[in-house]
């Protein structure tokens, strides 16, 4: 059944603009609040990142969830997986997370974990719609919600956190560089690894509301690389504005993407015997993430793009282990959805056991030249259905052999149609990836 609001990752958009806007967040706390209702007494937990209309879209949700006779237990700004942490451990009845993760500040979003800490199945979202669509009522007075804030939120995190690296392990003599992107966890991050005992230099720690993601993070990591060289640190860590992605930089100031990070980690579970099930990655993972992890006998298997469908393989195929190249790591072994700050522990933690640094840690495997070409679509184009585009595409994946993939696909978050080529040679990669670009201009007439 095709849900109107929700999309792979909750709801995002920009502000003001239908449905980002404070009557729709009011209308969806009150939707959310008639289905939570119907399953037994209890509060939800709502949670939000740092951008400037989060007090906006807080208060209205708040008044929704009231509104429908649901108690509300406020967090403030808090990381996305804190949010789903907390979730689980206070058997909440949901978590709200308020963020457009990685996008501007202009833009937000609303997304829904269980009570088991992992996105909402199918079926709630879809009776949440159904509330959304129909008139909005108030339960009598004497049954509506109370909201109360959660004072100790960040502190519960941080342990959770630290407790996710065995105990006895510390990172004492390591300098590292966080860069928090001025999200959610400009509050966390930094207490997590100074507390187990790393020298940390922090940016993106000052949020004023508008400057989340600028020019810093996961998406822009130049000034964390550049930071990394002049204090010669040990490594960089870049994380995005609700903290569920994470990159690194090694002390060469080379980026260490997701797919590196993964291999990284997949590589010290197998060692350890912990390794359970295939790694899970997605259509986007790098064809030498693939290659590298069959040399040591782990197999990949693909989702499609979006993390609930990463987390879904994993959970069919027992695995503990996957992600995303953009730093989407779930490890399943540790928490139950992607977190930025454990991943970056994992990593850290592999490097204290081996003596190995980040530049040689990521060197098991190579990556292939990979060119990714947004093109922006003012109209929705049925891929699979057009004879051109297919016959390009089917061209090109003649010519690269199993030597490199194709991929044209609708971005689930944003109007955007994304075209990937990667291979071994670098130059053809670029050609064929423009050659399509252009195709599929001429197609949606961009």
């Amino acid at each position: 059944m095709t849900k109107k609001y929700f999309g792979t990752d909750g709801i995002r958009g920009k502000v003001g603009v239908p449905p980002i806007t404070a009557d729709f967040l009011l209308k969806l706390g009150w939707a959310t609040g008639r289905v939570f209702a119907k399953e037994g007494h209890g509060f939800v937990l709502v949670g939000k990142d740092t951008r400037i209309s989060g007090y906006m879209f807080e208060s209205a949700l708040e008044a929704g969830l009231t509104a429908a006779g649901v108690d509300t237990r406020l967090l403030g700004p808090m990381p996305t997986p804190g949010i789903a942490y907390l979730t689980r451990t206070l058997r909440a009845r949901a978590g709200i997370v308020i963020s457009a993760s990685h996008n501007p500040y202009y833009d937000n979003g609303i997304k829904f974990f269980s009570v088991q800490g992992t996105k909402l199945p199918d079926e709630i979202e879809q009776k949440i719609e159904h509330y959304i669509d129909s008139p909005m009522t108030t339960v009598e007075s004497s049954k509506l919600g109370k909201a109360k804030r959660i004072v100790d939120a960040a502190g519960r995190y941080i342990e959770f956190c630290k407790a996710s690296v065995p105990p006895g392990l510390d990172f004492n003599g390591m300098r590292i560089i966080i860069d928090c992107a001025h999200g959610a966890t400009y509050h966390i991050a930094p207490h997590v690894f100074r507390e187990l005992g790393a020298e940390v230099v922090t940016l993106g720690t000052e949020p004023n509301g508008l400057n989340i993601n600028d020019e810093c993070g996961s998406t822009k990591p130049d000034k964390l690389v550049a930071t990394v060289l002049a204090y010669r640190a040990d490594l960089g860590i870049a994380l995005d504005g609700d903290g569920d992605r994470v990159l690194m930089v090694d002390h060469k100031g080379e980026i260490v993407d997701g797919d590196e990070l993964i291999y990284i980690i997949a590589k010290a579970r197998m060692e350890a015997g912990l390794l359970t099930g295939p790694v899970v990655g997605t259509l986007m993972t790098n064809l030498g993430m693939e290659h590298g992890l069959k040399r040591l006998g782990i197999n990949l298997l693909r989702a499609k793009v979006g993390d609930r469908y990463v987390m879904e393989m994993l959970v069919e195929n027992n695995g503990i282990l996957g992600g995303e190249n953009s730093g989407h790591i779930i490890c399943l072994d540790r928490t139950t959805t992607g977190d930025g700050i454990i991943a970056a522990l994992q990593v850290m933690a592999e490097m204290q056991y081996s003596g190995k640094n980040l530049y040689e840690l990521k060197s098991g495997m190579e990556k292939y030249p990979q060119v990714l070409i947004n093109i922006k679509a003012s109209k929705k184009v049925n891929l699979d259905d057009n004879e051109s585009l297919q016959k390009a595409v089917k061209s090109v994946e003649k010519k690269l052999g199993d030597k490199g993939r194709v991929l044209l696909r609708s971005s689930g978050t944003e109007p955007l149609i994304r075209v990937m080529v990667e291979g071994e040679n670098e130059d053809l990669v670029n050609k064929y990836a423009q050659q399509l670009a252009d195709d599929v201009k001429n197609v949606i007439g961009a």
